[in-house]
């Protein structure tokens, strides 16, 4: 997920972000994000991990006026991961939907 929110924040053209299971303040790579940068921030609500990122993605929603967070029942890490035993079918496959209209719709 580190390259991908790099990415999204310091290369121009992005069109939009979709982070994974993770969420690191935005201030790591710039001073913003992007303004008109579209993105989804995906985790468990009780995942151990994103519990240190929770606090970044809630600061990125509130600021930025195109971002969703999706919280999801449970506590696995990498849940969307089908080769790991942390995998959750359900949420995955809701997390798939959600990431398919996102790029859909840019």
């Amino acid at each position: 997920m580190l390259p991908a929110q790099k990415l999204a924040q310091t290369r121009a053209g992005a069109r939009g972000a979709l982070l994974f299971h993770a969420c690191i303040p935005v201030a790591e790579f710039s001073a913003a994000w992007p303004g008109g940068l579209p993105v989804q921030v995906h985790g468990k609500e009780a995942d151990p991990y994103f519990a240190e990122d929770v606090g970044a993605a809630r600061a990125l929603v509130s600021d930025c006026a195109d971002a969703e967070m999706f919280l999801y029942p449970g506590d696995q890490h990498l849940f969307a991961d089908s080769s790991l035993p942390s995998h959750d079918p359900d949420a995955a496959e809701l997390l798939t939907r959600r990431a398919i209209e996102f790029l859909r719709s840019r």
